[in-house]
């Protein structure tokens, strides 16, 4: 019986990625591709001036995923977040939050449902000291 169970955890762990996946659609799974290892820069332009500045930035990494998104202002930059991934299922399990002058200001931990959805996001200060929890309730109605 310890031999079945072991052997039925193993096997869970090894589709739990592919398990992952098809939790993505068709839709969602064109867009990693040709995101992978991208980096979108977004300009504005001044219409009198003609003046050009940075307003954005995103990195993504080798699977399509977003790692690192940067807010400029004219003074330069606003905010930061870098993301983490589990390897896993796929999903975000950490995202730090900088503030302008580049330090961080807020962690936030996520855990996830088994059907893909936010279960709980776990807010830290910089200092690591947990100081709030947000925890996710899905209501479905048949209205």
């Amino acid at each position: 019986m310890k031999r079945l169970i072991s052997l039925l955890a193993l096997c869970s762990l090894l589709l739990a990625p592919l398990a992952a996946q098809s939790l993505l659609t068709p839709e969602q799974l064109a867009k990693r591709e040709r995101h992978k290892n991208l980096t979108v820069k977004e300009w504005n332009t001044d219409e009198k001036t003609k003046t050009r500045w940075l307003d954005r930035i995103k990195v993504y990494d080798d699977q399509g995923r977003c790692v690192e998104e940067i807010e400029y202002a004219t003074y330069g930059q606003k905010w930061r977040v870098t993301s983490k991934y589990d390897d896993v299922t796929g999903k975000v399990v950490e995202e730090v939050e900088y503030n302008d002058r580049n330090r961080p200001v807020r962690i936030r931990k996520y855990e996830w449902n088994a059907d893909g959805t936010k279960a709980k996001q776990y807010n830290y200060l910089p200092n690591g000291k947990l100081y709030s929890v947000k925890v996710y309730e899905y209501i479905f109605s048949d209205k």
